[in-house]
C-alpha cells in the first residue's frame, strides 16, 4: 500500500491530499498491466469505465489517429470519462510494456464526494484541457483562414 501511496502522490490532481486521504484513494485503485500495442482506451467508444494512472513504460495518446502525445510514468487519462460518462475523445495505446493503475469511475465519485479538495482539483485540470482545446481550435482556423 506504502508503494501505491507514494505513485499516487505523484500525479498532479492528487498531491494536495494527506496521507490519509491517499491511502483512502489507493484501495479504489487496481494494478493491471497491458502489452504493447493494447488500446485501454479507444476514441469515439465507451470503451472501459476507468481512471488510469501510468505508474511504468510509455502510452501514445491520438485524436483522429494522429499521435497528439506521449504518456509516461506520473501521468493520467481518463479523468473527462470520470465525469461526462461519455465516449471517449481519445485512443492511447501502449508502446511497450505498460503498468498503471485504474480505478472505476464509481470508486473515484465516491471519493470525489467525500473530499471536495479533490473535485475542486478535477475541475481546474478540466478548466485548463477545455482552455487548451479551445485555442487549438482557434489556431487551426486562423491557419485555414
Amino acid at each position: 500500500m506504502a508503494k501505491l501511496v507514494d505513485e499516487l502522490r505523484q500525479v498532479p490532481l492528487f498531491s494536495g491530499l494527506s496521507q490519509r486521504q491517499l491511502k483512502q484513494l489507493a484501495r479504489g485503485f487496481k494494478e493491471r498491466e497491458f502489452r504493447p500495442g493494447t488500446s485501454m482506451v479507444r476514441q469515439g467508444e465507451m470503451s472501459g469505465v476507468g481512471f488510469f494512472v501510468i505508474t511504468g513504460g510509455q502510452a501514445s495518446v491520438s485524436v483522429d489517429g494522429m499521435e497528439v502525445a506521449r504518456l509516461g510514468p506520473g501521468d493520467h487519462f481518463g479523468e473527462l470519462a470520470l465525469i461526462s460518462e461519455q465516449v471517449r475523445s481519445a485512443t492511447v495505446t501502449a508502446e511497450g510494456p505498460l503498468q498503471c493503475l485504474v480505478m472505476a469511475f464509481w470508486d473515484f465519485r465516491r471519493f470525489a464526494k467525500e473530499n471536495p479538495e479533490v473535485t475542486w482539483k478535477l475541475l481546474q485540470h478540466l478548466v485548463g484541457v477545455l482552455t487548451e482545446e479551445r485555442n487549438r481550435r482557434a489556431q487551426a482556423a486562423l491557419q485555414t483562414s
